[in-house]
């Protein structure tokens, strides 16, 4: 049986479908533990009075403390051995739990099993290029290898089940952690156990949400995974996948904070360890060394440019839709 953990922060606009997302699936042993941080909008109260769920449910109610905290704490209290997460803004197919019984039920070695996913952006559904080949259809795979070979997350949150006693080993998320922390984790568990994967999309990545409540803005330096990498450094010496999968991370994600003076030396000692020479396609080799000002600049004017085009999609697709309505009214179709 899957204990489902869903941690909740003001995500009023999106609670109900989640919710609804786990009750409609057609594997029915779980049960659901939402876990509200502390939210200011009315987020719980839609929780509280849902109808038709027809799942056992528990409510934790806790003072902010972060994703990773709300996380660790419905999982303290999880009653079976199977740990599933879903984000309060994120969903599934309904086959979804099916699918993973069963993986579970062919795999039983595994520590963590887990299924490809679409990303929601803009309206637009697309499935994740998770660095597995196309033939791959499901089995054990290299977690490591695979994130290597894409910047996609070959094991995303919102699609993952672990068994619960490997969880209590690793000690869950990180609460230092506010980016990242599931990197964190899954790489962990995959550096030392068996990792299964169906290369079937059957849960939704919703990007399309304030970025302020999905936790991918700007952080402190202690705060962000990739300035806290020396558990995995130490790995890296003797595996040479792993220590091109820490470059590439470092390379992509790193240039937000190489634009800001305030974190700029911290990040460039990171990309002090970078082997650059296995970076020869990457586009940040020349924006590293080009003059801030006119990165920012540049940057600037990409934001509008993009702002405009948005705008004008949305314009177009709104005309369409009126000329279809008024070609429904005059007969026409």
């Amino acid at each position: 049986m899957f204990s489902v953990i869903i941690p909740l922060y003001n995500k009023a606009q999106y609670v109900e479908k989640a919710l609804q997302s786990v009750a409609n699936q057609t594997f029915k042993e779980f049960e659901v533990i939402v876990v509200d941080d502390g939210s200011t909008d009315n987020s719980l109260e839609i929780v509280k009075n849902m109808r038709g769920i027809n799942c056992e449910l528990r409510i934790i109610e806790q003072a902010n403390s972060g994703v990773s905290t709300a996380r660790n704490n419905g999982v303290r209290v999880a009653r079976y051995n199977y740990i599933v997460f879903l984000d309060a803004d994120d969903w599934w197919a309904d086959n979804f739990l099916a699918q993973m019984a069963a993986l579970i039920n062919d795999f039983p070695d595994a520590a963590m099993w887990a299924s490809s996913y679409f990303k929601v952006k803009n309206g637009k559904v697309t499935p994740a290029k998770i660095g597995v080949s196309q033939d791959f259809t499901r089995g054990y795979f290299d977690y490591v290898m695979a994130y290597s070979r894409s910047p996609w997350m070959p094991i995303w949150t919102g699609a993952t089940v672990m068994r619960k006693e490997i969880y209590d080993e690793m000690g869950g998320f990180k609460p230092t952690l506010k980016l990242g922390e599931d990197f964190d984790l899954w790489m962990r568990v995959a550096l030392k156990y068996r990792t299964v994967l169906i290369n079937k999309p059957l849960s939704f990545y919703n990007q399309d949400v304030e970025a302020a409540t999905r936790g991918v803005r700007m952080h402190k330096t202690e705060h962000h995974f990739l300035f806290n990498l020396q558990y995995f450094e130490n790995q890296a010496v003797t595996n040479q996948q792993l220590k091109q999968l820490l470059d590439n991370l470092r390379v992509y994600g790193l240039f937000p904070y190489f634009l800001q003076k305030s974190t700029r030396n911290q990040t460039l000692a990171e990309l002090q360890k970078v082997d650059w020479i296995k970076q020869p396609k990457s586009e940040y080799r020349k924006y590293y060394k080009t003059p801030v000002w006119w990165l920012k600049t540049k940057m600037f004017v990409m934001k509008i440019l993009s702002t405009i085009k948005q705008k004008l999609t949305k314009f177009e697709i709104k005309r369409l839709q009126i000329g279809i309505v008024n070609q429904f009214q005059y007969g026409i179709i």
